[in-house]
């Protein structure tokens, strides 16, 4: 499927801070790790989509935003960056709220992911070069799911003839056997009680007849009366499951290893333990010890509105759409989010859009002439801030810092280092993907 349009970064000299690998906390490892390698030319990252049932909000926009960030440092770094994305186009979510509101579930995904992508081109994302729709990979995930059968990873749970009923007499879900991955578990690093209490909540169903563990994910549902699904060869007719999809458009993409996979922080557990579990299976690397796949996962923190986790379900949701319509402009709602510290989770205050925006109208004063302050001083402490767990409040700090000794220079009638505010507001276009 078609993304977004992109843009060409701005080329920036170099400050010493630039030859820096990106350090962010991996909870695979429980540390904070670099995540490229000494004379490294490459870079690779999928980074899980939204499911499009409703506008984007806030919560997903840090998410995106942050990992924009770090694609545009792994470009300012020298490196060449394949970024891939999915879009869950048919999932449980979503044709609940398509029966709720009596809207189609195709048109209700095209309207929300038409939606995202409008909002994602105001915010200035770099738009990923794999885009892929979960109804576009469905015969590979067929396939893939042949496999894990043939090789007995995975196993058939028969259709009780309940409401909704199946199509086809006998039809049977398949799961995957978790327990048969040696390397489960090495993602989160949590126990099977915890494991158990948060696949509950977050589309897992452990409590389902039949299954040989509780945690074991659905790879592949049944066709049920009223439901939308796909010929599935020896499967039968039915649709794929969540964590099958993400490991399939991952490798299918970016291939059997790449450097990271993304999101936000519920996506820890379960959806990257289990894809991470479904790609060692994939790869035939169900027995070793070591995950298969991404070789390191970082996560954006969940954002907090009025006491609670912003989120479709609850309701209690911050538009970007909404932001925009307001009179926000592009730039102060990227500096709105960059004042958190994206790999934290965070609260979002009704105050936070105002105080952005009087900050990048001072910013634009500083940067009304032609000279300023030493440009080299904030683009080597904005890179330095960028490379520690994605640190954009100190980088908004130097670009502060920046503003206040330019100002103090005009005001002694100094004009500072010639040249300095346009190099000032490429730095803030190409790391900060902030346009002034």
């Amino acid at each position: 499927m078609h993304s977004w349009p992109t843009t060409t970064l701005p080329e920036l000299p170099d400050t010493p801070a630039r030859r820096e690998p990106v350090r962010m906390f991996d909870p695979s490892r429980q540390a904070v790790v670099a995540l490229t390698e000494p004379g490294q030319q490459r870079a690779s990252m999928y980074v899980c989509g939204i499911t499009p049932y409703d506008a984007t909000h806030l919560g997903h926009a840090a998410t995106y935003v942050g990992f924009d960030v770090l694609n545009r440092t792994w470009r300012d770094m020298g490196l060449e960056v394949r970024y891939a994305s999915n879009v869950t186009d048919v999932d449980d979510p979503l044709l609940e709220r398509a029966n709720a509101t009596g809207v189609d579930w195709r048109e209700l995904a095209a309207q929300q992911t038409a939606l995202y992508a409008r909002d994602m081109t105001a915010l200035e994302v770099i738009a990923p070069d794999f885009y892929v729709a979960a109804t576009e990979s469905i015969p590979a995930v067929v396939e893939a799911v042949e496999y894990l059968l043939v090789h007995n990873l995975a196993y058939r749970v028969p259709v009780s003839e309940t409401v909704p009923a199946p199509l086809t007499p006998g039809a049977a879900d398949i799961y995957a056997d978790i327990q048969a991955i040696a390397s489960f578990g090495e993602i989160s690093h949590l126990d099977a009680a915890a494991m158990t209490k948060l696949f509950a909540t977050r589309g897992g169903d452990p409590d389902r007849p039949g299954k040989r563990d509780a945690l074991d994910p659905l790879l592949w549902r049944a066709a049920r009366a009223g439901e939308p699904h796909w010929p599935g060869s020896g499967l039968g007719d039915g649709r794929p499951g969540w964590h099958i999809e993400c490991a399939v458009i991952a490798r299918g993409t970016l291939g059997d290893a790449f450097d990271l996979q993304g999101g936000g922080r519920d996506l820890v557990f379960p959806h990257h333990e289990m894809s991470t579990a479904h790609t060692s299976a994939l790869e035939g690397r169900a027995r070793d010890l070591a995950p298969a796949g991404a070789r390191h996962h970082t996560h954006m923190g969940l954002v907090a509105y009025r006491g609670e986790k912003m989120s479709k379900s609850l309701g209690n949701l911050v538009l970007v759409s909404r932001l925009l319509e307001s009179g926000y402009e592009p730039a102060a709602i990227r500096v709105a989010l960059f004042n958190h510290r994206l790999h934290q989770d965070w609260e979002w205050f009704d105050t936070d859009m105002q105080a952005a925006a009087q900050r990048v109208a001072w910013w634009r004063t500083a940067l009304s002439g032609y000279g300023g302050a030493d440009p080299l001083v904030f683009l080597d402490e904005a890179r330095l801030a960028l490379r520690d767990n994605l640190d954009t409040p100190r980088a908004l700090a130097a670009m502060d810092a920046w503003a206040t000794r330019t100002l103090e220079l005009a005001r002694d009638g100094d004009d500072g280092v010639a040249g300095a505010a346009g190099l000032v507001s490429r730095g803030l276009t190409a790391l900060l993907g902030i346009m002034l």
